[in-house]
């Protein structure tokens, strides 16, 4: 039976105050695209307020076909990569005086390093400009490419983030183009590259998992050398998208918080609005596990 009504607990948070206003006025007229309107994500108003934001690189059409995601599905091919986005998006940052940067992407199959060279790019303007900043980059799987992760890594990101989204019972019908076993490998094979960078995923709760797909998950990140997680409540975007299974009690993200830690994850955040960037600069902060 599919969840209806949504709890008291899911009241989403304001769009913000006049410096939320400002983040979005900077965005607007830098021509830049962010996660926070691009996912629909219930605390853009939150994170703008306090002056902080997850840039969408490489456009904002995606060549993958994910059920639960509100990002466009391309039906012709998505167009090159602008290469003036480093920049501004280094200037932007610059603006908002930003000290913590997440840069996101769509997932590019089309393109020949999977958009990593446009990742590692952005990093380099963001921390050429803006003395002392750190950047967290949250890539989509480059189809495994070593190659591509290398290029990451050279970049120096602060903390390289891949989400796992969901468990591997339900992987393969919510996420079809892509491979549960793959995710784990590269967030395996990134901290095998540079072990001094934290790695971190997420997941989604709500969409049909139990407890038994959740602990499975939760061990499978850890074996492959994940320290920083979030965990989160599954939302349906439109009517198109995949519903809501259930809606997780506050109780129990706080247990599966705890249960997590117990595991050996470093930080966790763990609750019904938190998303992969939410309080990323936080969350940061504990080292590697």
């Amino acid at each position: 039976m599919k969840a209806t009504k949504k709890p008291d607990w899911l009241k989403m948070p304001t769009i913000g105050n006049s410096s939320a206003g400002e983040v979005r006025k900077i965005l607007s007229s830098m021509n830049l695209n962010t996660v926070c309107n691009e996912a629909r994500c219930p605390n853009r108003g939150h994170c703008y307020e306090r002056g902080t934001a997850t840039f969408l690189i490489l456009g904002s059409v995606c060549t993958r076909n994910c059920k639960y995601c509100a990002i466009e599905k391309n039906v012709i091919l998505p167009a090159r990569p602008d290469p003036d986005e480093p920049r501004r998006i280094a200037e932007a940052s610059a603006m908002m005086k930003l000290k913590y940067v997440v840069l996101t992407s769509v997932t590019r199959d089309d393109l020949p390093d999977g958009g990593a060279s446009h990742f590692a790019e952005t990093v380099k303007e963001l921390k050429k400009l803006i003395n002392g900043v750190k950047v967290e980059v949250l890539t989509p799987d480059f189809n495994g490419s070593e190659s591509a992760l290398k290029i990451i890594a050279n970049s120096q990101p602060d903390v390289f983030n891949h989400n796992l989204e969901t468990v591997r019972r339900l992987f393969s019908n919510l996420r079809p183009i892509a491979s549960y076993n793959q995710s784990l490998e590269i967030l395996k094979r990134f901290s095998e590259i540079k072990p001094d960078i934290p790695t971190k995923s997420g997941l989604m709760l709500g969409l049909g998992e139990n407890s038994k797909d959740i602990i499975e998950a939760l061990q499978d990140l850890r074996n492959s050398n994940v320290s920083l997680l979030t965990i989160g409540q599954y939302l349906q975007p439109t009517s198109k998208h995949i519903s809501v299974e259930r809606y997780v009690e506050p109780s129990e993200f706080l247990q599966w918080e705890k249960t997590a830690l117990d595991m050996g994850f470093t930080a966790v955040a763990s609750g019904a609005l938190v998303r992969s960037s939410f309080h990323a600069d936080l969350l940061s902060e504990a080292k590697n596990g």
